[in-house]
């Protein structure tokens, strides 16, 4: 995949606004495009060189029903195709996060905002390692969690998968409410968000009490 600085990227760049759906840098997100508007979002990013998108969690507050989090992650279109009916199955590869500043007034039928970049310099670098990370104790653990939920995995690529690839997989699967999601996502180095996650799995293994999740 082709591989960025922060001075390719632009200051401005479409965002999509899906609850739940994450992505980080370095991993991949496949999407199914049917809305025109995001037809139209599709159709002019890859006209652009970097052919990025910016996904989002919504973030409703009382004064606007249509807000956003302030962090999102920027990915690139590297592989599309389109079905018989239309719709358009696309694969989003993660570049970086980004901050966004503020929303651009326009007249494109999808939401563009002007973004900043900067904090977030090791999301274009190599993969990143966890040193903290006891692989044995955190797999018994989901076990648990995939046994409790009757969900049945291919857990031997689990086990060889590098930590990155398994943090970052786990933290896009697994069902986690958008706020969550939104956690793993502002993480600020691997080892946060694999403590994180675990905090996450293990909340939902007690089945959820009244205590605060995320202090």
């Amino acid at each position: 995949m082709r591989m960025f600085k922060a001075s390719d990227l632009p200051g401005t760049i479409a965002v999509f606004p899906l609850p739940g759906a994450l992505l980080l840098p370095r991993a991949r997100l496949p999407l199914h495009i049917f809305e025109p508007r995001y037809l139209q979002m599709l159709e002019d990013a890859l006209k652009t060189p970097q052919r990025l998108i910016g996904m989002v969690q919504p973030n409703p507050t009382r004064d606007r029903e249509n807000g956003l989090h302030r962090i999102g992650c920027a990915g690139r279109v590297t592989q599309f195709s389109e079905t018989e009916d239309g719709r358009l199955l696309i694969t989003l590869s993660g570049i970086s996060r980004f901050r966004i500043r503020e929303e651009v007034e326009g007249f494109t039928p999808y939401r563009r905002c002007n973004v900043d970049w900067a904090g977030f310099d090791r999301d274009m670098g190599k993969a990143e390692r966890d040193d903290g990370f006891h692989r044995e104790k955190f797999m018994n653990l989901l076990s648990r969690f995939f046994e409790s939920r009757g969900l049945s995995t291919d857990w031997e690529s689990l086990t060889e998968a590098d930590d990155e690839l398994l943090i970052n997989s786990l933290s896009m699967l697994l069902d986690f409410n958008p706020e969550d999601k939104q956690a793993l996502l502002e993480a600020p180095s691997l080892a946060t968000r694999r403590e994180t996650l675990v905090t996450l799995i293990e909340f939902a293994l007690r089945g959820g009490d009244d205590e605060e999740l995320l202090q």
